[in-house]
């Protein structure tokens, strides 16, 4: 097969189902999956995407063709999904997934699951010193998912949106950190943490981006990209290929829809946390994507009265470490290094960028909770606190003029200050 990338966008808002279908059909038959067994990698509840569509449409296009066909949740350090949120993931009951190809799977990532991992390879400290570009310097050992050693072909089908940690979300972000063990995923994570949020988010060459492809290019299984580019609730483009070059140009496709520029920054921001996000884990993505645009000075607002936990999975390790900038951490290593470094990560892109020095923090950005976690709890973690219950939506609408910022679904559109001539 050909390494050019396929691709399809739409000509108006969205791309009709008979695009998207026709659009699968070619590019299966170009990849010549015949008898085949094939795995495709899939996002979890957390991130926007037509799922059971695609979900339908690939299994409705492969069945009768290969010789198996299952699919894996690529959940990072994410909870695993019920049952339930499986079925409503893609769209089918178990039932109905048994009767529209009988013996297919899907599959959670097992990520606190030691047995479950195989070693494709090391990333010695010469290579990782060369990789971040000089950052760190370390050798990093790179344990997948064994369920990508029982296949033939790899696909991976996930949206690409402005990611903090990497530039770019997709592509092979979904072997690692999506299916990868937690080494991997603690060293991409603080590399993009020192590198911080504010300078890497919407940015499609990346020192992350660089490890993520190596450890990509460690599966000894032929892989392809399905990148999709979400517009609302459906897909504004596709584009099929080989890992990087497919997803570079979804990359740039997603810059033109998801990157909002503003002529001046903003003093207060209320991002609207959807219900997909579920702990602050998820829900701290209401600051990475606004943080670029808001005012030295200036307050986040994260409006999500449904989320009660820090984290389901890292909280009781938030609750240690609390929320900082990166050089509270970085000026006092030896207190912290011990802890998991992709925890570290989050704690600093929640908190933004500012400085430490002297014993004294100074965050260039106030974030405040307006959820259901405790005011008690939320101060004891470094971060402010408001009733949801008092703050009115209405009032927040319309006042860009003044300084105010009402985003009604954040977390996936990124906001930045517009290139000055």
């Amino acid at each position: 097969m050909q390494a050019d990338t396929m691709q399809v966008t739409a000509e108006g808002d969205l791309l009709d189902e008979e695009t998207i279908a026709s659009f699968v059909d070619k590019v299966f038959a170009r990849w010549h999956l015949k008898g085949q067994r094939l795995l495709v990698i899939i996002p979890d509840g957390t991130r926007t995407a037509p799922v059971p569509q695609l979900f339908r449409i690939i299994t409705e296009a492969l069945a009768g063709q290969v010789a198996a066909l299952d699919y894996l949740v690529a959940l990072g350090t994410h909870p695993p999904m019920s049952e339930d949120e499986l079925s409503r993931l893609v769209g089918m009951d178990a039932a109905q997934r048994e009767h529209l190809l009988p013996g297919m799977k899907v599959f959670n990532h097992q990520w606190d699951r030691a047995d479950t991992f195989f070693t494709a390879g090391v990333i010695s400290a010469e290579e990782s010193a060369q990789l971040s570009r000089g950052m760190l310097s370390l050798e990093v050992p790179v344990r997948l998912n064994r369920l990508l050693l029982a296949y033939d072909r790899i696909l991976i089908c996930g949206p690409v949106f402005p990611h903090e940690v990497v530039g770019f979300s997709g592509g092979s972000k979904y072997i690692s950190p999506g299916v990868s063990a937690a080494e991997i995923i603690n060293f991409t994570h603080w590399l993009g943490a020192l590198i911080t949020s504010y300078e890497i988010i919407g940015t499609i060459d990346t020192p992350v981006r660089d490890v993520i492809e190596r450890v990509a290019a460690m599966v000894p299984v032929e892989m392809r990209c399905l990148n999709l580019v979400v517009s609302g609730s459906g897909l504004a483009g596709m584009f099929f290929g080989e890992p990087r070059p497919s997803w570079a140009a979804a990359a740039k496709f997603s810059a033109s829809l998801h990157i909002h520029y503003v002529s001046r920054p903003f003093q207060k921001v209320l991002s609207v946390m959807p219900r997909m996000y579920d702990d602050l884990w998820t829900g701290a993505k209401g600051m990475y994507k606004v943080e670029p645009a808001v005012a030295d000075g200036g307050e986040v607002i994260i409006y999500a009265p449904h989320i009660t936990e820090i984290s389901y999975v890292h909280g009781h390790l938030i609750r240690q470490i609390g929320y900082h900038v990166r050089d509270y951490f970085v000026r006092q290593w030896d207190r912290f290094k011990h802890y998991p470094w992709g925890v570290l990560a989050h704690s600093t892109h929640l908190r933004g960028i500012g400085s430490f020095e002297n014993g004294v923090e100074r965050p260039r950005v106030q974030v405040t909770l307006a959820t259901g976690i405790p005011e008690q709890v939320c101060r004891s973690v470094n971060l402010g606190y408001l009733n949801p219950a008092e703050i009115r939506l209405e009032e927040w609408k319309g006042r860009e003029a003044e300084g105010l910022l009402f985003i009604p679904k954040a977390g996936e559109t990124l906001y930045k200050l517009a290139p000055k001539d």
